[in-house]
Formats: structure tokens, C-alpha cells, sequence
């Protein structure tokens, strides 16, 4: 089994990015941050020339029931949602929230990652 979902566009990042942040929003789902990887590496003086964003996504209302279920999960938030490129390709992944979540060793916490898992690879797979 995959710790990861990956999924390959011909869309350049910036369009996969760009629909990526529609489909999210379908699922009720807000980009809390765009971190260029890139650009941030180059600026530090390293040679580092694939384009490679993160996005930090969240939905307030699944956060809370997480946290309401156990604080410590908070250290998998937000969701982690990654486009780059690969030889050529538009790639777009995260790690799979029901991973992360098996080391908390909690049904419900399973229940809910495995709803957000499924919304997040509908949302990925509404932007090729």
C-alpha cells in the first residue's frame, strides 16, 4: 500500500494549482498557503530547478473534529497537497491522510481521514 496518491496532468503547475484551488473549494476545502519550494531553495543559493509547491490545505470544520478527538493529531495538519514537475510532467500528490492517521490508533480518527482522504483525491483528480 502507498503512503502516497499521485497522479500525473498535462497541465502546466500553474493551471494544475489553479484548478486544483477550484475543485478544493467544491469540497469545502481552502488553500492556507502556497509555498514555492523552489524559489525559497534558490533564494537560499541552491541549485534546485524543478518547480515544486505545497500547498497547506484545510477544511475548519474537519480540523475541529479531529482536534476534538484528540489533540495530537493536530500534527498532521494541515493537509499536505504537493504539484511538481518530473521530467517534463505536471505531477500532483499528498500523503495519504489514512497513513498518517493508523499511528493514532483510533476508529473514529480513521473514519474521518478516510472521508478527507476520498474528498482530497477527488479534488486532485478534478484537476487533471
Amino acid at each position: 500500500m502507498n503512503f502516497h496518491y499521485t497522479v500525473e496532468t498535462e497541465k502546466s503547475m500553474d493551471e494544475a494549482v489553479k484548478a486544483l484551488e477550484a475543485s478544493l473549494k467544491e469540497e469545502q476545502f481552502g488553500v492556507l498557503w502556497d509555498f514555492d519550494l523552489t524559489a525559497k531553495l534558490q533564494e537560499k543559493g541552491l541549485d534546485f530547478n524543478t518547480g515544486y509547491r505545497v500547498l497547506e490545505v484545510c477544511n475548519p470544520k474537519e480540523a475541529n473534529r479531529v482536534l476534538q478527538e484528540d489533540k495530537v493529531v493536530g500534527y498532521f495538519l494541515p493537509c499536505k497537497i504537493v504539484v511538481y514537475e518530473d521530467e517534463g510532467k505536471t505531477k500532483i500528490g499528498l500523503p495519504k491522510p489514512t497513513t498518517l492517521i493508523e499511528l493514532a490508533n483510533n476508529d473514529k480518527l480513521t473514519e474521518i481521514a478516510t472521508d478527507v482522504e476520498n474528498r482530497l483525491i477527488r479534488s486532485i483528480d478534478q484537476a487533471i
